[in-house]
């Protein structure tokens, strides 16, 4: 699986639920110079423990905003999907009140270019297109800061959740070695010290 860390977040112009309403034409172009983005992707709409992570986005979308970024979400269903997932009622099995954008990647291009997108497309004997596995998304996620470089970027097996305090602690990481020019140790945390990254400073970091 190629890394994205230090490239270029491949972009695209989608379809995507935004607030509920259809939107025709989606991309990443519009956050360029202005907002860090945190791009993640999921299997499925209308299943089991995506809707835990779509809702905890939506949740915690204050906390993101606060820091300058905007929340993603993306998976392969059609935007009539997650159109219709948006509007339903919780109790229901919907995920009713996600205002942030839900990317329809239709077409599979996206999460390709991501290479979160599982299974694969293959030529028979007879050179038939085929494809061996379900072509949806891992739970991938990217943070792109504002000049749209990929810093930060995970993903998980399809049963494996995610940990939004930790997407909320590398949005803080990446924005205190940008405003410090200091560096974040293990298990760092906003408000924490960080490390000076010359040679003396390392040490009289390590020696306390």
């Amino acid at each position: 699986m190629p890394v994205l860390v230090g490239k270029k977040a491949p972009n695209f112009n989608a379809q995507a639920v935004v607030n509920g309403q259809i939107v025709e034409s989606y991309s990443l172009d519009q956050f360029l110079g202005k907002k860090y983005v945190v791009l993640f992707f999921y299997p499925k709409d209308f299943t089991f423990v995506c809707p835990t992570e779509i809702i905890a986005f939506q949740d915690q979308l204050a906390e993101f905003e606060a820091r300058d970024t905007q929340v993603i979400g993306c998976s392969t269903d059609t935007e009539f999907s997650h159109w219709a997932w948006v509007n339903l009622a919780r109790d229901k099995g919907g995920i009713e009140g996600v205002k942030y954008p839900l990317v329809a990647d239709t077409n599979k291009t996206i999460a390709s270019a991501y290479d979160v997108l599982t299974g694969d497309y293959d030529i028979d004997m007879e050179g038939n297109l085929v494809a061996s596995g379900e072509l949806v998304a891992y739970r991938g996620l990217f943070l792109i800061d504002k000049e749209g470089v990929v810093r930060h970027q995970v993903v998980n097996d399809l049963p494996l959740g995610r940990s939004i305090k930790e997407a909320l602690r590398m949005v803080d990481a990446l924005q205190h070695v940008e405003q410090h020019g200091e560096v974040c140790p293990i298990n760092w945390e906003k408000g924490a010290e960080a490390m000076d990254p010359s040679h003396e400073g390392v040490a009289s970091f390590l020696s306390k």
